[in-house]
């Protein structure tokens, strides 16, 4: 293909020790990782915006981001890129027996279990525990679910939703009292940690990603507490200049009107 023809030579003259720009040629590996995340980010966000204009610009930044790193491993003598795009061509049609070959599955359940078998077969490490795997590096609510789905691949995990929300209520029942003990602040960190976990391991069993639904709350409240400065606007103010009491009834407004 043309285009990304194109873009392996632009990001070779990039890292061109004598001609190429001095950023891109001191970056290693480990420089530009935060910049991948970032750029993943960024696709997650304009997908939930609905803008497929940015979206296809995020795209082409986090496919920069794979040319980066399969210029750097190519100096190396590492791998190409074209190993890079051969390798997961490989790994799709491998992993799709019921598309690609003959095997045929009675549903998506039955076809995610053989993807898992197909994956498990696939490592060439052996296995040392039933958690491996889950990189470090994942957001923490993302990394909570990823390591209770393996736990749960094992036995252990509650097969019903009550034992979860129970779990919740016990866990906010113990940082009260870690509150109202005065714990140190080491003390807090740990309780608050196992509420999120539960609330991880609820998200987990609702079928739902917690990081997307934190993302959805988290615009829902940047969009009402923008609403509500707005109308405070309207009449010359400020929320420094106002009242908890009057924000909060311009925030129930809000919802209302959300709602309707």
């Amino acid at each position: 293909m043309h285009e990304l023809e194109q873009l392996l030579k632009i990001m070779a003259r990039l890292r061109d020790p004598e001609q190429g720009c001095p950023w891109d040629r001191e970056q290693t590996y480990a420089s530009i990782v935060p910049h991948t995340i970032e750029e993943a980010y960024e696709v997650a966000d304009a997908i939930a915006r609905e803008d497929w204009a940015e979206l296809r610009d995020e795209l082409g930044d986090l496919l920069f981001q794979v040319v980066f790193y399969a210029q750097i491993a190519r100096e190396e003598g590492r791998f190409e890129f074209s190993d890079v795009a051969r390798g997961i061509a490989d790994k799709m049609t491998r992993r799709h027996p019921h598309v690609f070959g003959d095997e045929r599955y009675a549903d998506a359940a039955e076809q995610t279990a053989a993807w898992e078998r197909i994956k498990a077969a696939e490592k060439t490490a052996p296995p040392t525990g039933a958690l491996d795997g889950v990189p470090l590096a994942l957001p923490a609510l993302t990394r909570a679910v990823k390591l209770q789905k393996k736990a749960a691949k094992v036995g252990f995990d509650w097969g019903a939703l009550e034992p979860v929300l129970a779990k919740i209520a016990e866990e906010i029942g113990e940082i009260r009292h870690e509150i109202a003990s005065n714990a140190a602040p080491e003390r807090l960190a740990d309780e608050l940690g196992d509420v999120l976990f539960a609330v991880a391991n609820l998200a987990r069993h609702l079928h739902l990603d917690p990081e997307a639904a934190l993302r959805g709350t988290n615009a829902k409240f940047e969009r009402r507490f923008r609403q509500v400065e707005s109308w405070l606007m309207e009449v010359g103010r400020t929320p420094v200049e106002s009242t908890l009491v009057e924000m909060d009834g311009l925030w129930e407004r809000a919802k209302l009107e959300e709602k309707r």
